[in-house]
């Protein structure tokens, strides 16, 4: 298995490549305590596409090295995206960044530090971003919490508080990820305060956003707040940002009962963006 080899850190690489020659390029950035694995039906409908597939995983996830749920600092998995997209993006062809949860977060972040000459921004061809962690929905206590734990103890691991069901209406997706043992439940200060803070910031980059970009987010999501999404698409050019949000959806929009609706709104901006 190829690895992105960072200077703290071994961040193997999954590849779903296609016969032949493919459209493009997607890398696919999981979420917050999961791991590339699970996207392995997402993937395989985008080689069926013709899209030949990367997935990350993060530091801390699945099989990177470090401490789980952690990072060294607030940048480090926004500069561990930028490497892994130097390293997979090819010349001449097309290159999609899909980032979900976290992972949506992290593709977004890089994406607006391209706006401010940020040393890990990075411009795809076309940004996917799937119930995105652009607002983590902290409450007054966790927000005092989150600061008093950044200053004392900011690499302290505990729960992330997200409850398994929350992730899907599909009981047998709750099912698997109880059961696999590359998910775990912890998170740490510094990459609460990341996704905090990021999220912030990209939502005030919307107005400035030119990167052609498909939002889609779960309107009854529990996990992070849907009114992240909404704020960012609103405040978005209409003619960069596409979006959409599904109503009834939990989490994983992916891995929802409804998920060939979500399918359909991914092929149509990919042909949109990209004429087969």
């Amino acid at each position: 298995m190829p690895a992105i080899q960072r200077p703290d850190a071994v961040l193997p690489l999954e590849h779903w490549p296609v016969h032949g020659q493919p459209r493009g390029r997607v890398l696919i950035v999981h979420g917050l305590g999961e791991h590339p694995g699970r996207y392995e039906a997402l993937a395989a409908q985008l080689n069926r596409w013709n899209w030949g597939v990367r997935a990350l995983h993060l530091r801390g996830h699945g099989r990177a090295s470090g401490p789980r749920g952690d990072a060294p600092s607030a940048t480090a998995m926004l500069e561990d995206l930028a490497a892994t997209i130097d390293q997979v993006r090819e010349p001449g062809r097309p290159f999609v960044l899909l980032g979900h949860s976290l992972g949506g977060l992290l593709a977004a972040r890089v994406v607006a530090g391209a706006l401010h000459g940020e040393a890990f921004g990075r411009e795809p061809d076309l940004l996917v971003l799937s119930s995105p962690a652009l607002d983590p929905n902290l409450s007054t206590s966790q927000s005092l919490s989150l600061a008093l734990g950044s200053r004392l103890f900011p690499h302290l691991a505990v729960s992330n508080g997200l409850q398994p069901e929350w992730i899907s209406r599909d009981a047998m997706i709750v099912k698997l990820y109880r059961e696999d043992p590359l998910v775990h439940s912890k998170v740490t200060a510094t990459v609460a305060l990341m996704v905090r803070d990021g999220g912030m910031a990209v939502i005030a980059d919307a107005p400035r956003w030119r990167v052609p970009t498909l939002l889609l987010w779960a309107g009854a999501d529990r996990c992070v707040a849907p009114k992240g999404s909404q704020a960012f698409f609103d405040a978005a050019p209409r003619a960069v940002v596409k979006g959409q949000c599904f109503p009834q959806l939990a989490h994983e929009i992916f891995n929802e009962p409804e998920r060939a609706d979500v399918l359909v709104a991914l092929e149509t901006a990919l042909n949109e963006r990209f004429p087969p």
